[in-house]
């Protein structure tokens, strides 16, 4: 029976979670793991799950497929920007590079590091996509 509350409580918290904006991986994510161990474990089995899962959430989520293509048919820029260290999805680009919001979606900007095009979390400047 525990299961089963704990289990319909998850799924409703799940639901509810879709709302958020930006912590929606995060929460879908617990909400997921905790559904999963808990019918797999039970409650420990849940509270695992569910911290598992935040973590597997936390995952940077791609951008939609119009903010890669307005990206990709921007002319290049006049100045290259070449930095040392390798531009990775998840890591940020460093503080001095100049990023150019999306103007359709302001949740994401664009920059040219190394020769690439990469797409980036305007406020903490984290790689979300490099484009090839």
């Amino acid at each position: 029976m525990k299961k089963i509350i704990l289990a319909s409580c998850a799924i409703l918290a799940a639901s509810f979670a879709g709302q958020a904006m930006a912590q929606q991986s995060t929460v879908n994510g617990a909400a997921g793991g905790a559904v999963t161990g808990a019918i797999v474990g039970g409650p420990v089995g849940a509270a695992v799950g569910g911290v598992v899962g935040a973590v597997a959430g936390t995952a940077i989520d791609p951008p939609p497929r119009e903010v890669v293509t307005y990206v990709q048919d921007q002319p290049a820029p006049t100045t290259a920007v070449t930095v040392e260290q390798p531009i990775v999805v998840g890591k940020a680009v460093p503080q001095g590079v100049v990023v150019t919001p999306v103007p359709s979606n302001p949740r994401y900007a664009y920059t040219v590091v190394n020769n690439q095009r990469v797409i980036v979390d305007p406020q903490t400047h984290t790689v979300v996509q490099v484009i090839q």
